[in-house]
């Protein structure tokens, strides 16, 4: 406060303007390169050059390190803090700086965004606009707008050169370009990286070579297939060997994995695989980025891996690496592959009479947890599994060679169960046990620790607002607010990605279940196919344990019962 004195007869006192307090944001991608550090100073830097001529200063800092500007303010955890704090009134900052708009937003974040900032009255600046977004500025908004494509333009392009680079690197140049090495091969040092800047980072290239130990694994696949023998048959007879399957043979690139036998799967890769001709092959998979939640497109993408069809495959021109199958021997292959199982029209002979098994894909084996198949046996339905004593020896489970269980036995027993269970007397408690089971039990767990979360930052958040209003210090415990309603966000997420989408609300499966009418009626007069589509609309899935012969139930519905019955007699007043 400054002091004057005028004319010497009065003393006015004058207040000196307070510094307009700034939080300032930024964020640094991994993908960049850059140094964290490096990234926050030169950001900060434009920052104070835009405020520090109007007087302010940066009081609050919120930085992103290892993010992709494409995913949204909501799942960063400092852009999450920050828009958490704009609702408390005791934030401590009166507005919000921007070093690099586009590091910022991206796509049409700004629009998803900006509307936060005008609502709780807190003005942004950036230097592209030379200061304030003025929120009724067509100007502005049309600036920020073009900042956000040009954000996402930039992503585009860099994906489109990499990937082109990466095409013409392992079609002309028949580079290894990474991943895990096929089983058959290994990776050796091919010499420095012939980028300067990455070789002077020690950087290097590989290349595959034949493992000794695995190599002829490969070779006998090939073999016995030409020789004619089945997918099924190889992988039982190097199971039986003790030959180790590839995801026993290299545990620390296959933890998740816990079965030591082959499957039918991993030979049909291994016949499947060009690599084994000598030739690099690149672009068989791609990374997809597909909604969150497409009820909230706020929340954004998340990537996930799909294959790309045959053609598109990028092949070397000549060979990369040593081959373990001639191309001749690849090509007779996957002739035998694509005729597998098919014979010539009028050789396959129609069935006499075709058996109706009501739970056909419903039921599954309590041992190793497969499909059980329909089989007629003694004039009766029933179901079986059969599995190789070689892969109940490798996984260690007491199965038998077959396990069977009659059809009839179960249905006697289903039938009153699915009756008593939809009766009036307890069709609500029913529907609420079928909403809650449409989670695995993973869902269920990451369900309920959100909800704990989201208990436990009420909590939270109850106890520093008393503690502010007992006088605790504002900066501090708005911190430790914001740091809070930041885990509420994530909670939230999570807690809508799960039970948001790929389920029903106790009230659609009580309109399916009343559709279709008197379940006990309906049990009881409907024919077979009737049946198994009543069982198939109610989702319900059968598992048998054969030491205990018991079958457990669960019924969890899909959606519409438009297919129930075409000729609409099921759909019978309760």
């Amino acid at each position: 406060m400054e002091w004057t004195n005028k004319n010497r007869s009065s003393i006015v006192g004058v207040l000196a303007p307070q510094p307009l307090r700034f939080a300032f944001y930024g964020r640094v991608s991994t993908e960049d390169q850059q140094d964290p550090e490096a990234s926050r100073a030169w950001q900060l830097s434009r920052s104070r050059a835009l405020i520090e001529p109007a007087g302010g200063e940066v009081v609050a800092e919120f930085f992103d390190v290892g993010l992709s500007r494409s995913v949204p303010w909501k799942r960063r955890r400092e852009a999450a803090r920050l828009l958490a704090a704009l609702r408390d009134p005791r934030r401590g900052f009166d507005a919000v700086v921007i070093g690099e708009p586009q590091r910022a937003f991206y796509g049409n974040q700004f629009g998803l965004t900006f509307p936060l900032f005008e609502h709780y009255g807190v003005a942004l600046w950036v230097p592209e606009v030379g200061g304030a977004v003025d929120p009724g500025s067509d100007a502005h908004d049309l600036v920020m707008a073009l900042y956000g494509g040009m954000s996402k333009g930039e992503r585009n392009r860099i994906k489109v050169r990499v990937r082109s680079a990466m095409a013409a690197q392992a079609a002309t140049e028949g580079r290894f370009l990474g991943g895990r090495p096929p089983y058959g091969y290994r990776l050796v040092d091919a010499g420095p990286h012939p980028n300067p800047s990455k070789a002077a980072d020690g950087r290097r290239l590989h290349r595959l070579e034949c493992d000794p130990l695995t190599a002829p694994v490969i070779r006998r696949i090939y073999a016995e297939y030409l020789a004619g023998n089945g997918i099924l048959a190889i992988a039982e007879g190097l199971t039986r060997d003790g030959i180790l399957s590839p995801s026993a043979y290299d545990r620390r690139r296959n933890p998740h994995r816990t079965t030591n036998a082959w499957s039918k799967s991993a030979i049909r890769v291994i016949l499947t695989n060009p690599r084994y001709t000598g030739r690099q092959v690149w672009n068989k998979q791609r990374k997809t980025e597909i909604l969150i939640d497409v009820d909230d497109v706020a929340l954004g993408h998340e990537t996930k891996m799909r294959w790309n069809p045959a053609e598109e495959w990028i092949y070397s021109g000549a060979l990369a690496h040593e081959p373990l199958v001639d191309d001749e021997t690849f090509t007779r292959v996957q002739a035998l592959i694509a005729t597998a199982g098919r014979r010539p029209d009028g050789v396959r002979k129609p069935r006499a009479s075709k058996r109706n098994y009501v739970l056909s894909g419903l039921l599954h084996c309590g041992l190793c947890q497969r499909r059980m198949i329909g089989s007629f046996n003694n004039g009766r339905n029933h179901y079986r599994c059969t599995y190789a004593a070689e892969y109940a020896d490798a996984n260690r489970i007491a199965h038998p060679r077959s396990v069977y269980v009659r059809e009839d036995h179960i249905l006697e027993q289903l039938d009153p169960w699915l009756a008593k269970a939809f009766s009036p007397s307890r069709l609500t408690a029913t529907v609420q046990a079928m909403a809650d089971a449409q989670h695995d039990d993973a869902d269920q767990q990451a369900i309920k620790a959100a909800r704990e979360t989201l208990a436990t930052c009420t909590t939270r958040l109850d106890r520093y607002r008393a503690a502010l209003d007992s006088g605790a210090d504002p900066t501090v415990v708005s911190r430790w607010i914001a740091d809070v309603q930041a885990e509420q966000v994530t909670a939230e997420a999570t807690l809508r990605r799960l039970t948001g989408r790929r389920t029903m609300s106790p009230d659609e499966i009580h309109r399916v279940v009343e559709a279709l009418g008197n379940i006990t009626a309906v049990l009881r007069d409907a024919d077979p196919v009737d049946k198994a589509l009543i069982y198939r609309e109610l989702g319900l899935t059968l598992t048998y344990r054969p030491m205990a012969r018991t079958v457990s139930a669960q019924a969890t519905p899909s959606g519409s019962c438009t297919k129930l019955c075409p000729r609409g007699e099921l759909n019978t007043p309760m």
